[in-house]
């Protein structure tokens, strides 16, 4: 990419919600803006979110319904804006999350009348409670239960521990490596070192299948996996995967490389990335239409590309 389409994507960046602003000017300007942070929280998107918030504390109707209304994706949609991770409101939902819906196992109940945590569930989760700073011992016993769920295979299965699984799942391992990177990033120490040991091994368990291939034939698991959606919700993609890796600050692995040739074919004429899939469900409101130019997924792009070639 020459220097001046680069610099014509980042401009229209720049022209998004405040929350593409601060994220773009972090990401791929070097600059930290905490008053574009600030302001996420009184405009644009984060403030539709917010505005949605429930008398009783929750967002929809309780923890985890319905899709996408319920607390549990509006939490992880704030998350993803970069929201203050300050604003108490936030804060008090999940405080109140964790005291109501804990599990006999120790992680946070999933729905339906299976009494044992959903470990996709609970990857999101430790992902957004860790960001927006919750006590360490609010998270240990999920903690406990992520260690103990770790499949042979190196990832995670949200049913191996409710119907049996014998194989990991690409979209419970990638919401539960994204719960370890903000437990690591946010100083949390109760057994850390062990986490990380964990998400070393879910993500060579990606590698292992190039993001989105078998690992025995070669073929593509699943055609979605290529196609570039947002918000992702608890759906594994390959343009998640690839973010996770530049977030982790993980080298360039040669098995990325035919998901990122994928990647750059979705690219348009006019240098954008599109949003390709959509997730039913109930929404808030949209922040993006299927088929047009993403800033979403051109910013999550870009940022792969700059960690591993490409801009």
């Amino acid at each position: 990419m020459i220097e001046s389409e680069k610099n014509n994507l980042i401009n229209w960046l720049l022209e998004g919600d405040v929350s593409i602003q601060y994220q773009t000017q972090r990401d791929l300007l070097g600059n930290e803006r905490p008053d574009l942070q600030k302001r996420i929280a009184t405009e644009g998107w984060g403030a539709g979110f917010l505005s949605q918030r429930n008398e009783n504390g929750h967002w929809g109707t309780k923890f985890y319904h319905p899709k996408w209304t319920s607390s549990n994706y509006t939490l992880l949609d704030l998350k993803n804006l970069n929201i203050s991770p300050d604003v108490e409101p936030i804060r008090e939902t999940i405080a109140m999350i964790l005291r109501e819906n804990k599990a006999p196992d120790g992680g946070v109940l999933p729905i339906g009348t299976i009494k044992a945590s959903d470990m996709c569930i609970n990857g999101m989760v430790l992902n957004y409670g860790c960001y927006f700073g919750l006590p360490e011992e609010d998270m240990k016993s999920i903690v406990d239960l992520t260690i103990e769920l770790h499949m042979p295979d190196g990832g995670f299965n949200c049913n191996v521990n409710r119907y049996g699984a014998v194989h990991s799942s690409m979209h419970t391992t990638i919401s539960v490596l994204e719960g370890i990177l903000e437990y690591a990033n946010n100083g949390y120490k109760y057994r850390v070192k062990e986490l990380q040991k964990t998400a070393d091994q879910s993500r060579e368990f990606l590698l292992q299948h190039k993001l989105y291939k078998s690992d025995k034939t070669g073929e593509i698991i699943n055609k979605k996996w290529l196609m570039l959606s947002y918000p992702p919700r608890w759906k594994y993609d390959i343009l998640r995967a690839l973010d996770h890796f530049q977030e982790v600050g993980a080298p360039y692995d040669t098995r990325m490389q035919d998901a990122i040739d994928v990647l750059m074919k979705k690219r348009r004429k006019d240098g954008t990335w599109p949003v390709q899939n959509r997730h039913p469900g109930v929404i808030h409101f949209e922040m993006e239409k299927t088929g047009g130019p993403s800033r979403w997924n051109t910013l999550r792009a870009l940022r792969v590309l700059s960690k591993y070639g490409g801009v």
